[in-house]
């Protein structure tokens, strides 16, 4: 039991791992909560990317579980457009790395369908094909798809849906908000017997504040990504952890709540200046 206890698996940031004694704890579900551009993005690609490194040469310390898969669950983006963002953002030359590593569970059609974009704009196939796909889909539930492809990733994995600005808000509104809140409530008990981490994506201010309080309740940690005034026109990246359960109390005993972010092309996300809480 101690042992299982012990067992971390690392989000891919090289620099905050070790203050997380390896990583998280396998099974957690993480909300990335954040300002636009404070870095939560930047968050997801660089673990993506070191990942796939670690997995692809091995190397793995002692108490540390690599996800056995990666998987990338996306409503409205393709998967070249997330692979060339990443490859662009940092290195190119892992492109196709990131491509062999990640799988990739594109719910877009589903998305659109229930919107006026025309189809062409997201569809492929002929105009007969989407029709069709469009009658078969059209009583569909985002949540039930969403489930379907969760319950089909394998165990001991990573999980990345990007993202919650998607569909929270019109799942927070009228009746749909129970059931939207139960779905997250169900995945947190599911991710514990996958033994699977999974990282969710929310811009933050697109919810009021209560919104985002019940669904931040819903999960086992939820990371915080702002930006602060650093001086006379100049901004600071901060992220800091709102809760972390099982994992808080030990990083509040070394006061390591709150840290300064760092984004570049040759480190990716990173903390630095770790900040103490008073």
């Amino acid at each position: 039991m101690q042992d299982r206890l012990q067992l971390r698996m690392p989000t891919g940031i090289t620099s905050l791992d070790p203050v997380l004694d390896g990583g998280v704890p396998p099974g957690s579900v993480v909300l990335l909560l954040g300002e636009h551009g404070a870095g939560s993005v930047e968050f997801v690609q660089t673990s993506l990317m070191n990942l796939c490194i670690q997995k692809q040469s091995g190397a793995a310390g002692e108490h540390l579980l690599l996800p056995e898969s990666i998987s990338y669950v996306t409503f409205t983006r393709m998967q070249e457009d997330v692979l060339k963002e990443i490859a662009l953002s940092f290195n190119p030359g892992l492109y196709e790395q990131l491509e062999g590593e990640i799988v990739f569970h594109d719910l877009s059609e589903l998305y659109f369908d229930a919107s006026i974009v025309p189809p062409g704009w997201y569809g492929e196939g002929s105009v007969i094909e989407r029709l069709k796909k469009k009658q078969r889909r059209e009583n569909g539930n985002v949540l039930a798809e969403v489930a379907r492809v969760l319950d089909e990733c394998p165990k001991n994995s990573m999980i990345v849906l990007d993202s919650l600005t998607d569909i929270a808000p019109s799942q927070m509104e009228g009746d749909r908000r129970h059931a939207f809140i139960a779905f997250l409530r169900g995945l947190q008990r599911a991710a514990k017997r996958w033994n699977t981490t999974v990282y969710l994506l929310l811009t933050s201010g697109i919810l009021d504040r209560s919104q985002e309080l019940e669904i931040a309740d819903c999960f086992d940690a939820t990371i915080l990504f702002n930006w602060e005034e650093a001086g006379a026109q100049r901004r600071q990246r901060v992220m800091y952890f709102g809760k972390f359960r099982g994992v808080m109390p030990r990083l509040e005993d070394r006061d390591l709540v709150r840290f300064a972010v760092t984004v570049s092309a040759t480190g990716g996300f990173e903390v630095r200046n770790i900040r103490v809480v008073v």
